[in-house]
């Protein structure tokens, strides 16, 4: 695909990663140069040939079900804190900061957020640093092995991430552990989301036209669809569920480290289907005091960067800041107390 033709496809590619796990580098590699195609020119795939197995997924799956299937008060305890760790009803998101729409209604779903786990005593908790703390988790009593079953999958999911940062590395012509300094505490984000179907109406989405904030998106779906990626002719292309596959994506944050050489592509969910929705996106990102700035390799010789340097906890708050209400709220409360 030529680079003037960048973002014109109609479907989304499929990927087998299965040579990252090889040992053999000639595989890696090849996995790498076609991984770079897609990334310039799409921003979207489907990863597959993974050692992930299907039914860690589906535990995952399981598990969000039945939390969501919980009464509301019981879902309330755990309601997300100054941590970004927790419920989130129904409605508690707009992405006013979408730079694809104009985003006025809450997105129609709810969830629940497990990041990378940080002990209260961490030093980094105790300081109050943005977003270190610990997890809260359901009463094991209600859903035994749920911590387990979550634990186990944000593990198999961070190797999964790592090998991918380090195809990355390699797609860029730079040594495959290049970066990962800028991992070494990572900010990981696993969501479940339960999407209820919704009803026709100008506006209102399960999740509004929006780019992912952050480095890669590996994202578990299941077989209800409704997931679609927009092209550069402005079609919305469908990203149907794809068996033993996670749809994987560039976020904003790898967009500007490669110089925008790399495409942050939009997308949306519209949940139409008669049927509840249930999916599992896990976001990897840098450590919050990585400083992103445009890889030199990204940069053509005689000219500048397209972006400045920035520190990627503080331009991720930015963006929670401003679309998760109850960040305004507690804002709100902050400034009057």
């Amino acid at each position: 695909m030529a680079k003037s033709e960048r973002g014109d496809f109609s479907e989304i590619p499929m990927l087998d990663v299965s040579g990252l796990y090889s040992g053999d580098e000639a595989a890696v590699r090849a996995v790498a140069a076609t991984l770079r195609g897609y990334l310039e020119n799409i921003g979207f795939l489907y990863v597959v040939g993974h050692p992930i197995p299907r039914a860690d997924v589906e535990a995952v799956r399981e598990a969000g079900k039945k939390f969501f299937a919980l009464p509301d008060e019981e879902k309330l305890t755990l309601k997300i804190d100054k941590n970004f760790r927790g419920y989130l009803p129904f409605a508690g998101s707009t992405i006013v900061t979408s730079s694809v729409a104009t985003v006025s209604k809450p997105n129609q779903s709810e969830s629940i957020f497990f990041m990378h786990e940080v002990e209260a005593d961490d030093p980094r908790a105790l300081a109050g640093k943005p977003l270190q703390g610990p997890n809260q988790w359901p009463n094991e009593a209600l859903l035994p092995d749920f911590h387990a079953t979550i634990q186990n999958y944000v593990d198999e999911m961070s190797t999964l991430a790592r090998k991918m940062v380090g195809a990355i590395a390699i797609s860029l012509g730079m040594p495959a552990d290049s970066l990962d300094g800028y991992f070494e505490q990572p900010t990981t984000f696993l969501r479940l989301l339960h999407y209820p179907t919704q009803p026709k109406e100008e506006g209102l989405f399960g999740s509004a036209p929006h780019t992912d904030y952050g480095f890669i998106t590996l994202l578990a779906q299941d077989d209800v669809g409704g997931l679609e990626v927009k092209n550069k002719a402005g079609d919305w292309v469908p990203a149907p569920p794809v068996p033993d596959s996670f749809v994987m994506n560039v976020g904003d944050i790898l967009a500007r480290w490669s110089n925008d050489q790399f495409v942050s592509t939009p997308h949306r969910v519209i949940n139409r289907s008669g049927r509840e929705r249930y999916s599992q996106p896990f976001f990897f990102d840098p450590s919050m005091e990585a400083m992103i700035e445009a890889l030199p390799v990204c940069v053509p010789k005689g000219s500048e960067p397209k972006h400045g340097p920035v520190e990627y906890g503080d331009y991720l708050m930015e963006r929670i800041d401003k679309n998760y209400h109850y960040r305004k709220k507690l804002a709100a409360e902050a400034a009057s107390a």
